[in-house]
C-alpha cells in the first residue's frame, strides 16, 4: 500500500524536474539569439556636397618699390601697418633730381627768352618786307627786285628762327615735366589697400629704382590686400558640371570654428590634363581681417539634390562597385536576407537605394560580416536621431 503511494510521487517530481529542464533549454535559446541594430527603409530628401581643404592666399600682394632711385627720408609704415589705396607710405630724398629740376626750369626760361628774341625779329623783319613789296608795287622805280629778295629772305629766315625756338621751348618743358613726374615717385603711395607684412628697409636705406635689371631685395616693403582672400580650389572632373559663376557656397575655418560665405569668383574652364581637376577660385570677404592668409579652410559646393527618395544610412550599405552594393535584410521572420542594391546619390551621412529594398523594410546597421543569410535575429530599432 505505501509503495503504491510513493509512485505518483516520483512522477509528479519528474514531471517538475522535467518541466524546469524544457524551460531551461527555451531560455538558453533566447540567449544564442543575436541581437542586431536595424534602420528603416525611409524616404528624404538627400543633397551631396563636395567638401576640399585649401588655403586661403591674399587677393593680391607685391612687393613696394621705388620708381627712382633714393634714399629714405621719411618713413610711414612698419610691420602689419593697414594702409588705404592711395596712402604715402614713404618719401624718398633725391637731390640729383632736385638739381635737374633746377636746370630743367632754366632751360625752359631760357627757352622761352629765345623764342620771344626771335618772335620781334621776326615780327621786325615781316614789317620791313611788307614796306618794300608795297613800295615795289606803287613805285616799281623806287624799289630793286634785289632788295626785295633781301628782305624777302630775312623775313623767311626770322620766320623759320621762330619755329625752331618753339620746338626748343616745346622740349624744355617736356623735360622739365618729365623729371617733375618722377620726382613725384620721391612719395611712395600704396597701390591698394592692403597690410604691409614685411619690412625691407628703414630710414636712411638707398632703395635703388625698380626699373632696373638688377632690383635684388631693395624693395621697401611686401604689400598684401587681406581684406578679400582667395581660394584655390581644385574641382574633381565629376563636378565641374556643377560648379557655376557667382554661386554662393560654405567655407568653413575649423582653426576658429566659424563659417563663412565664399563666391565662386573665377574659374580656368579647362581641365588639367595631369590631375583631371579644373582650377577654381573662391573669393571670401574679410573686412574685418578675422581671417589671416595660410589658414585652411574647407570649401563645400553643393552638387546634386533628390528629393523623396528611398535612403539608408551609409554604415547600412556594403559597396562593391560604381553604383553597386549589398544590404542585410531582416524580414518578418526576424532572419537576414542579403539583397543587392543599386545605389544612387550618396551624401555625408546617407545614401540613396535606387532598387533592391522597399520602404519600412529593416537592414542591418552597422557591421555586416558577423552575420549569415538566414540566422534568426532580435532586431533592435534605431532611430535616424540616434544614428546621426
Amino acid at each position: 500500500m505505501r509503495a503504491r503511494q510513493a509512485l505518483p510521487a516520483i512522477l509528479i517530481t519528474a514531471g517538475l524536474l522535467a518541466g524546469c529542464g524544457s524551460g531551461g533549454k527555451a531560455d538558453a535559446g533566447n540567449a544564442a539569439t543575436p541581437r542586431v541594430a536595424v534602420v528603416k527603409v525611409t524616404r528624404r530628401d538627400l543633397s551631396s556636397t563636395l567638401e576640399i581643404a585649401s588655403e586661403f592666399q591674399p587677393f593680391q600682394e607685391i612687393d613696394v618699390y621705388a620708381k627712382v632711385s633714393g634714399y629714405v627720408k621719411k618713413l610711414h609704415v612698419d610691420w602689419g601697418t593697414h594702409v588705404r589705396e592711395g596712402q604715402v607710405m614713404a618719401v624718398l630724398e633725391i637731390p640729383e633730381l632736385e638739381q635737374q629740376i633746377h636746370h630743367d626750369q632754366a632751360t625752359l626760361d631760357q627757352a622761352q627768352e629765345e623764342l620771344n628774341r626771335t618772335q620781334s625779329a621776326y615780327a621786325v623783319a615781316h614789317i620791313t618786307y611788307q614796306r618794300l613789296a608795297g613800295v615795289q608795287k606803287s613805285r616799281p622805280e623806287l624799289i630793286s627786285q634785289e632788295d626785295i629778295d633781301v628782305a624777302q629772305g630775312k623775313d623767311l629766315e626770322a620766320n623759320a628762327g621762330v619755329s625752331a625756338a618753339r620746338q626748343a621751348l616745346l622740349g624744355a618743358k617736356a623735360a622739365l615735366e618729365k623729371d617733375q613726374t618722377l620726382y613725384g615717385y620721391a612719395r611712395m603711395n600704396a597701390p591698394f589697400d592692403g597690410v604691409v607684412t614685411k619690412m625691407y628697409a628703414y630710414t636712411g636705406a638707398l632703395l635703388p629704382a625698380g626699373t632696373s635689371s638688377n632690383i635684388g631685395n631693395s624693395a621697401l616693403c611686401h604689400l598684401s590686400q587681406n581684406n578679400l582672400l582667395r581660394l584655390v580650389i581644385p574641382v574633381p572632373e565629376r563636378a565641374v558640371a556643377d560648379v557655376h559663376l557667382g554661386e554662393t557656397i560654405a567655407v568653413r575655418v575649423s582653426t576658429i570654428n566659424q563659417t563663412f560665405d565664399g563666391k565662386i569668383a573665377r574659374v580656368s574652364e579647362q581641365i588639367d590634363m595631369d590631375t583631371r581637376t579644373m582650377y577654381t577660385e573662391v573669393d571670401v570677404p574679410n573686412a574685418q581681417y578675422v581671417l589671416v592668409p595660410g589658414m585652411y579652410a574647407t570649401v563645400e559646393i553643393p552638387l546634386h539634390t533628390a528629393h523623396n527618395v528611398l535612403a539608408v544610412p551609409t554604415q547600412a550599405v556594403q559597396t562593391s562597385g560604381e553604383g553597386h552594393g549589398s544590404v542585410l535584410v531582416v524580414n518578418s521572420d526576424n532572419k537576414i536576407e542579403k539583397r543587392d542594391v543599386t545605389l544612387g546619390l550618396e551624401s555625408a551621412t546617407e545614401v540613396e537605394i535606387l532598387s533592391g529594398v522597399k520602404e519600412n523594410e529593416q537592414v542591418v546597421f552597422g557591421e555586416q560580416s558577423q552575420y549569415k543569410p538566414d540566422e534568426r535575429v532580435m532586431p533592435t530599432l534605431i532611430t535616424p536621431a540616434e544614428v546621426e
